[in-house]
Formats: structure tokens, sequence, C-alpha cells
């Protein structure tokens, strides 16, 4: 007889369902022995989908390799708890391993802990204070055309309508609001090429690129405070691409930039004070996405905030929660793992915060 993974005294996968009554730690175990990395997530949708199917108070569909499913109460709110199935490649961190209080694995962190959590409270609470809407979804961790998030706002978009929009990204149990935007740029400088024996037949593109370097090593990046949280930005140079050959000099050399804005800027202010800055320079936009407001002044966050009595911090960083702010919906991150850890060889979540972020998310549901 199949056993539920996630059951007690789980074992590898065996194409069961997932027990989401179980203990959310055993239950984000179970979840990391389902390899998903991006775009092979079908065997854990097909689990996370039955073993939701398996609660008549929830109403679940499945698109793709997402799984939504929502209550409908009539409460006077929405909660939106969202998360993405799937982890960067795997390094011989699976299956999961237990170490006293730390359970390691690829996807421990970075978000299957958050998705334990959340499945746990939609199977184990039938009747709560808010209506709930779960979300799990597919291409987090790629680029951002093959997220399953942006594919549900288009084609299930009623699904997404809530008055607080949760995401389980890694927090370390505390919360973290809005998101910076994120953009890059090329900036490309040209030249002559030349033999390098005879250099001054030539003009180093490479060596154009000094001033680019020198603008942005003394940019003062600003700092901002937005509903209590300080957000930093930064413009650094994160690759430099040119030469020919050993012996030739370079006629064309690109510095790749990356620019981390505060939320109270529009990517349209964003793309143009890089444009001051580079002034001068031939600048191509190559990725761009709005940053997050926290909305910390919206009623359901502030009651999320008096549960888990923590101070909001600024999240560094994008996230998904910018999908949410841009249709209006205040959103905050909040999940168990800690973000140093996402993506590494020896990923792996506190257990004791697992069952933290469990107990504040009952409170605040129940």
């Amino acid at each position: 007889m199949e056993r539920p993974i996630g059951a007690s005294g789980r074992g590898a996968w065996n194409s069961g369902p997932v027990d989401l009554t179980a203990d959310p730690i055993d239950l984000t175990a179970a979840l990391v022995d389902v390899p998903s990395v991006s775009g092979d997530e079908e065997k854990l949708a097909d689990a996370v989908e039955a073993g939701l199917r398996a609660h008549p108070h929830l109403e679940v569909v499945r698109d793709g390799q997402a799984v939504l499913a929502r209550t409908r109460l009539g409460r006077p709110s929405r909660v939106l708890l969202a998360g993405h199935l799937d982890t960067v490649p795997i390094a011989d961190n699976v299956p999961s391993r237990r170490e006293g209080d730390l359970l390691y694995g690829c996807g421990t962190s970075d978000m299957k802990a958050g998705d334990a959590v959340f499945l746990h409270l939609a199977a184990t609470l039938p009747e709560p204070r808010h209506d709930l809407t779960l979300v799990f979804y597919d291409c987090e961790e790629v680029e951002a055309v093959r997220n399953g998030l942006g594919r549900i706002e288009r084609k299930l978009p009623d699904w997404l309508a809530a008055d607080l929009a949760i995401l389980g990204e890694p927090t370390d149990g505390e919360v973290e609001a809005g998101c910076q935007g994120t953009l890059r740029v090329e900036v490309r400088t040209t030249g002559r090429r030349a033999h390098s024996a005879r250099s001054w037949l030539g003009d180093n593109a490479i060596h154009h690129a000094g001033e680019i370097l020198r603008r942005l090593e003394t940019y003062t990046p600003r700092s901002v405070d937005i509903d209590g949280c300080r957000y930093r930005e930064g413009l650094q140079a994160v690759r430099i691409a040119g030469g020919v050959a050993g012996n030739v000099v370079p006629d064309e050399a690109v510095v790749t930039i990356n620019f981390r804005f505060a939320p109270d800027r529009t990517t349209e202010q964003a793309e143009q004070h890089v444009r001051e800055v580079l002034d001068g320079y031939d600048v191509t936009l190559t990725d761009l996405s709005a940053g997050a407001l926290p909305g910390l002044s919206q009623p359901a966050a502030q009651q999320f905030l008096q549960t888990t009595g923590t101070t909001p911090r600024a999240k560094y960083g994008w996230t998904d929660v910018s999908r949410f702010a841009a249709l209006g919906i205040p959103a905050l991150n909040y999940g168990p793992g800690d973000p140093n850890l996402a993506h590494t060889r020896d990923e792996h979540v506190d257990t004791r915060a697992i069952t933290r972020c469990t107990e504040v998310l009952t409170a605040f549901l129940a």
C-alpha cells in the first residue's frame, strides 16, 4: 500500500500524494525528496495537487506545473500565500538528511520549507479567519519569461485577487517588506584594432572602459526610508567582456552594469538615472524589473506584523512580491529559510524556524 509522502516514517517518494497534515518539518523533507529543478516540476506538482484535492474545503485548479487552491467562505478579506516549487540544479544534495535541528537538501531554504508551511496550513485550517488562496508555481529560478506566476497572472487573474500576499521566500523568519527593483545595462566602448606589437596604430577599447569604472567607483548610492524600512541602492559593474587575441589591440569592450534601486523609483526613473550617470556612452538596456513598495500601512499587513511581533526590514534583492505590488496588492516576504544559504551545496533550514513560522501564520489565520 502506498504511503503518502510526508507521512510518519516517510521514505523516498513513491508517487503517492503529499500528506499535508504531517508535521511541516517532515513535509519539508518530503518535498525536498521530490526533485523539481526548474522546468522539471511535474512530479512534485502532481503530488501537491493530489494532496490539496484530498481536502474538500479547497477549490483546486492546475495550470501547467502550477497548482492553485482557495477557500470560498465569504470572509471580508483574503490572504494569498505563494511559493515556487522549483529549485536550482541539484548539487549532490537530494535526498534530504537531518542533523540535529538542521535539515539539509536542495530547496530546504529556497523555498520548500515555506511551501511546506503553506501546504500544512491549507490542509489544517478549514475555517480560517481570512479566505485563503494558495499559489504554488513553477520556473521562478530561471528567466522571468518562464515564471509560472506571470503565466497565472495572464491566464487566471482572478486567482491573484487578495488583500495581502505573503511570499514564502527565505527571510530567516523575519518580515521583509517590498523589494528592490533591478536593472541591467551593457555599456560599449569602441576603438581600432591593431597588432599589439604596433599598438600605436590601434585604439584600445578596453582602456576606454576605465572611465566607466571610475564613475562607478566614485558613485554614491542613495539610501531611502519607506514605511520604516531602509532601502540601500547599488550600482555595480558585474561583468567586463573584450579582447580578440593575445596579440591584438581590441576594438570593442562591453561593461555589464547592475542597478539595484529602491522601490520609490519607477522603472523609467531608474533607467534615466543610469543613463545620466553614464552620459556620453552607448548604453543598452538588457533587463528591467520594478521594485515593490512595502505597503505596510494596509490593515491586513498591520495585523500580520502585530502577530509576528517583529520589526519589518527592507528586502534586498528582487522577488515576486513585485508582481503583486504591480496589481495593487500589499505583499511581504516571510519564510523560515536563511537567504544566505539559498542555492548553496550545503543548503539547509533550521527546523525550529519551520515550527515558528507555522505557529505565527496559524495565529494570524486561525
